[in-house]
């Protein structure tokens, strides 16, 4: 048991300072142990930096930061970190930006494939004074019908059965694109006729309004985050 105590006091440097070559030793083992751990984090973390894995590389350099902060390889990390936070974090918006989207791919007999492409609006809106609801825009290429772009209400009317201009504005520039309100009671929908200058504004930008009559409560407008649009999956509308 003595013999246990003396090796033990030894390794944890607790004997008062009687030997301090075994508490350099026990240091230098010490330092020595989170420097290997501390490398091998840092190989997970240049790894994923390689891998263009941001967000990964992320992970594993903070955690670096924590749980070995006193390290070279966490020194050495810690230049890099700042470019992998920013790197992670724009990863981040743009993969929230594209799941906004959502993109259709429906058989339609005898012709072919109908392909959409469609967004909510960024905030519901009041289009009857009953309360908000999310607005749609949709991007349609139809094999018979051809291409078209409009919106959808959940609740009221557009004011546009005699056609009307729409307010529209992309990232503060703005322009008027003509809209019409087809005579149907299948959808409460309005076309932008001009879907072609619609499209080439919502590849291009980043935030789209599109200003609108209703019948119940006058202009209303709707927001788009639409940066996330990836315009290939429509292919003949670039």
């Amino acid at each position: 048991m003595k013999s246990i105590a003396i090796a033990l006091c030894l390794a944890l440097s607790a004997c008062k300072g009687e030997d301090p070559e075994a508490a350099g030793k026990a240091a230098a083992a010490q330092k020595a142990a989170q420097e290997q751990a501390a490398g091998v984090m840092e190989k997970q973390f240049e790894d994923a930096v390689a891998a263009h894995n941001w967000r990964l590389a992320k992970g594993y350099g903070e955690v670096l930061q924590v749980d070995h902060p006193t390290t070279d390889a966490a020194a050495r990390v810690k230049d890099q970190l700042g470019d992998v936070r920013a790197k992670a974090e724009a990863e981040a918006q743009q993969q929230r930006l594209a799941a906004l989207w959502d993109y259709g791919d429906e058989l339609v007999k005898p012709n072919g494939h109908q392909l959409s492409a469609a967004i909510y609006s960024q905030e519901p809106v009041d289009t009857d004074g009953g309360g908000a609801h999310p607005i749609r825009l949709i991007f349609r290429d139809h094999p018979s019908w051809g291409r078209s772009a409009y919106l959808v209400l959940q609740a009221g009317d557009f004011d546009c059965y005699s056609g009307c201009k729409l307010k529209v504005t992309l990232d503060g520039k703005v322009v008027s694109l003509p809209g019409s309100r087809p005579k149907t009671d299948e959808a409460i929908a309005m076309f932008v006729d001009d879907h072609k200058a619609l499209w080439k504004l919502a590849k291009t930008g980043k935030q789209l309004s599109i200003e609108f009559p209703t019948k119940a409560v006058g202009k209303r407008t709707a927001q788009f985050e639409v940066s996330g649009l990836q315009s290939e999956k429509l292919p003949k509308w670039n």
